[in-house]
C-alpha cells in the first residue's frame, strides 16, 4: 500500500490551563533517529496511555514506543473538565440517558475503565488531588432542568443506581450560590486533575521498555515489512500500531465524512483571595455537570495561592479541527456571563485562562475500536467523554491487538460504523444552527 501522508497536525486554541498549574515538566524528549519496537502507540492522551499501560501488562517483555505530536497534557487530555463519569452521559440526549439495557452495559464498561485508571493512579503514586472517586452533582437552575433531573433520577432508579436528591438549600450549602434549584448527586464519578493525571501516568510508564517521545508528530505512516511512522526527527518501525488520535483518525485517511469534529470551551479564574473565599462560602471542592447537556459545567478546585472556579460551556462544529483566537474571545463573553450569574458575590474575580478543546463524536454515538489494516488498530471517537471512554478504548484496542478477547471487546467490535455525515458545506451550518438552537433552549442552564 502507499504511505499514509498525515494531512493535518493538532492545533489547540489557548493554554492548557490545568497544565499551567503544575510545576514545569522535564524538558521534552523528541524522537531522534530511527528505532525498532514491538509496539507503537500514536497519541499520549487518555486512550494512548491506557493502551500503552495495557500492552505493558499483557506483553511484559515487549518494547513499546509512544509518540505524541505535542507535550503530554498540552492536547485535549489536559483541556477537559476532569470528570471521569461512570453513568450514562450521552451529550445528544435531553437527560443523558438511553435504554435501560444499553445504559447498564455502558455503566459497567465505564466503571471498568475507571477502575483501570484508579489502578494506574495507585501504581504511579498519584494522590487524591489528582484522582479521587468523589462523585459529581447534576445541577439544575430552571424548572426545565429540574424536570430533567427528576427524569434522570427515575431512570437511575430503574437501573438500580443509588443517587441523592439535593434541594435548593443543599445546593447553596455545597456551592455557596443560590443559583441552583436542585441537584442529583451520584458517587461513582472520579474527579481528576487531568493534566496531572496524564503527566503522572506518562512518568510512571516511562522505562527502558516504554519510551514516550513528545513533540514528535507523525507525518507519514508506511507499511513496508512492518509499519514505519516518520516524524521530523526520525522514525519508529513496529509490526503493530495503535492509533489513539481521536478525531485525527481522519488525518490518517480513515473514516472520512463519518466523524464530527466539535470544540467546547472553558475559562478558569485567577486564585480567589481569602476574602473572596469567605464571601463565596460553600464547600472547597465540588463539580457540577448541567442538567441540560448544553448547559454550563462548573468546578471549584483548590490549589496553590487559593481556590479557583472553572466554567465550561458552548459547542461549535468545526470540521477543519481548528478555531481562531477570535472565537475564544467571543465565547469568553458567554463564560463571563455564566460566571457573573452564578457568583454575584465575586464581582472582582476575573478569568486568568481561556481555552478550547477538541471533541470527536459520531452521529450514532459509537466509538471506533477496530482493526483498520493488518497490524493497525484504532482507539478513537470518544463522543465527548475522553476520560472514561478514551481509557476504555485504549484498553480494548490493546486487547484486540494482542488477541485478548472479552465480552467488552466483542461489544465494541460489534458496533456499527459511525454514521456517514452530509457534505461539509451542508453539515457545518446545519450542525452549528442546531447547537445554537439547543443552547437557546437550555436558557439559564447555560
Amino acid at each position: 500500500m502507499a504511505a499514509i501522508k498525515v494531512s493535518q497536525l493538532p492545533v489547540d486554541p489557548g493554554p492548557a490551563a490545568w497544565n499551567t498549574l503544575l510545576p514545569p515538566a522535564e524538558p521534552a524528549r523528541p524522537l531522534a533517529g530511527n528505532t525498532i519496537s514491538d509496539w507503537l502507540v500514536i497519541g499520549a492522551g487518555f486512550a494512548g496511555l491506557a493502551a500503552a499501560r495495557r500492552l505493558s501488562l499483557l506483553c511484559p517483555s515487549d518494547r513499546i514506543v509512544v509518540l505524541d505530536a505535542r507535550r503530554v497534557a498540552e492536547g485535549p487530555a489536559g483541556r477537559n473538565s476532569g470528570f471521569m463519569i461512570d453513568l450514562p452521559h450521552d451529550l445528544s440526549s435531553a437527560d443523558y440517558g438511553g435504554t435501560l439495557a444499553a445504559d447498564r452495559t455502558l455503566t459497567a464498561d465505564n466503571r471498568h475503565a475507571i477502575r483501570f485508571a484508579a489502578r494506574m493512579a495507585a501504581d504511579f503514586g498519584l494522590g487524591p488531588e489528582v484522582f479521587c472517586q468523589s462523585g459529581k452533582v447534576n445541577a439544575a437552575a430552571t424548572d426545565k432542568g429540574d424536570a430533567h433531573n427528576r427524569d434522570h433520577a427515575a431512570h437511575l432508579s430503574a437501573m438500580g443506581e443509588d443517587h441523592t436528591w439535593l434541594d435548593r438549600a443543599d445546593m447553596a450549602a455545597l456551592t455557596g450560590t443560590d443559583y441552583y434549584r436542585s441537584g442529583l448527586f451520584t458517587a461513582g464519578t472520579a474527579m481528576i486533575q487531568p493534566a496531572a493525571f496524564v503527566r503522572g501516568v506518562a512518568r510512571g510508564l516511562a522505562s527502558n521498555r516504554v519510551q514516550i517521545f513528545e513533540n514528535s508528530p507523525v507525518t507519514t505512516l508506511d507499511r513496508t515489512g512492518g509499519w514505519t511512522a516518520t516524524t521530523p526527527g526520525g522514525s519508529v518501525t513496529a509490526p503493530k500500531v495503535i492509533l489513539a488520535v481521536n478525531g485525527h483518525l481522519n488525518s490518517f485517511g480513515y473514516l472520512r465524512n463519518r466523524l464530527m469534529h466539535v470544540f467546547t470551551y472553558a475559562s478558569m479564574t485567577r486564585p480567589l483571595t481569602a476574602r473572596e473565599n469567605a464571601a463565596l462560602g460553600g464547600q472547597a471542592v465540588w463539580g457540577l455537570t448541567p442538567a441540560d447537556p448544553m448547559g454550563t459545567t462548573v468546578r471549584r478546585i483548590p490549589g496553590p495561592g487559593g481556590d479557583r472556579i472553572i466554567v465550561r460551556n458552548r459547542f461549535t462544529f468545526d470540521p477543519a479541527m481548528q478555531v481562531s483566537d477570535r472565537r475564544i474571545a467571543r465565547v469568553a463573553r458567554d463564560h463571563d456571563r455564566a460566571f457573573r450569574a452564578r457568583f454575584p458575590m465575586l464581582p472582582e474575580v476575573d478569568m486568568q485562562y481561556r481555552w478550547g478543546g477538541r471533541l470527536c463524536l459520531s452521529r450514532n454515538n459509537v466509538s471506533v475500536v477496530r482493526a483498520l489494516d493488518d497490524g493497525l488498530y484504532a482507539a478513537c471517537c470518544q463522543n465527548g467523554l475522553g476520560t472514561a471512554r478514551g481509557t476504555l478504548s485504549g484498553m480494548l484496542a490493546a486487547e484486540l491487538a494482542t488477541g485478548t478477547r472479552s465480552e467488552r471487546l466483542d461489544r465494541a467490535l460489534a458496533a456499527p460504523d459511525p454514521t456517514r455525515l452530509p457534505p461539509t458545506v451542508l453539515a457545518k451550518p446545519a450542525a452549528n444552527a442546531f447547537l445554537r438552537w439547543q443552547e437557546r433552549k437550555a436558557g439559564a442552564e447555560l
